[in-house]
């Protein structure tokens, strides 16, 4: 794998994006110009790269919970709960674990079935399936900026399609995303496929769309020396700058 510290060109990621949207069918919804669009009419306190910019300057602290269920509406309701009654300032979608690890159609599956049961049989929001469309569900139904949390080694499909929904946050980095939940893939490889991430968040930036990126400080969530910790912060941030990404969140897990 020819892996480089630097930017890829416009040729070389809209090259591998003909592949990545062909993962899955929802990746045929996917439109760019008119996601730059809806980007851009969406207001600024549902924009969290803005919200983070604000808060900083009047220097107050921002609560963000974790959350995410399998289906749409149950998915809206828990974010809403938390919003009026948690008092969160961010929204999260965490993602399920089958969609981390790209196995949609078990995701599929899990949507069925928690339709029959009522409640969610996935340990998370699975976006690749629910589309632009149904993620965009979300967005328009809460009234805060939302980020994606996930855990993803190769979540460029899942980028596209939930960035093109209206999500105005992405969290994770080719290693931080790498290290705590895969054990069968490179870290070149995850590296590379976070470079198209990173590319496609600098992408908006230069339509002048402003997208928050978080390197996932955690790490195992276990004893993480903090040197370890924040090296891998900053590399990441580094790695994201360089595809373009201007708003970059860079944080520390306590680990307790």
């Amino acid at each position: 794998m020819n892996l480089k510290f630097r930017r890829w060109t416009d040729e070389e990621f809209f090259k591998v994006r003909e592949e990545v949207l062909k993962q899955w069918p929802t990746g045929a919804d996917v439109d760019l110009e008119e996601a730059v669009a809806y980007h851009k009419a969406l207001p600024d306190h549902k924009n969290f790269a803005k919200k983070l910019i604000d808060a900083k300057a009047k220097n107050i602290t921002l609560a963000q919970p974790r959350a995410g269920v399998a289906l749409i509406e149950q998915h809206i309701e828990l974010l809403n709960f938390l919003d009026k009654e948690g008092g969160a300032d961010l929204l999260p979608s965490t993602i399920d674990s089958y969609t981390r690890q790209n196995k949609y159609e078990n995701c599929e599956k899990g949507i069925e079935e928690s339709k029959k049961a009522g409640r969610s049989l996935l340990n998370g929001f699975p976006g690749v399936n629910h589309g632009v469309k149904g993620c965009r569900e979300v967005v328009e139904a809460v009234n805060l900026p939302l980020q994606l949390r996930h855990g993803t080694p190769d979540a460029r499909l899942l980028s596209e399609i939930m960035l093109a929904a209206g999500f105005t946050s992405n969290e994770g980095g080719g290693i931080s995303y790498n290290i705590p939940y895969a054990k069968s893939v490179t870290l070149e490889q995850t590296i590379r496929d976070w470079q198209y991430n990173d590319r496609l968040v600098g992408w908006y930036e230069e339509q002048g769309v402003s997208i928050n990126r978080e390197p996932f400080g955690p790490l195992t969530g276990t004893l993480v020396p903090p040197s370890v910790s924040n090296a891998v912060q900053i590399i990441e941030c580094l790695l994201a700058a360089e595809q373009g990404v201007k708003n970059i969140t860079l944080g520390y897990g306590q680990c307790g």
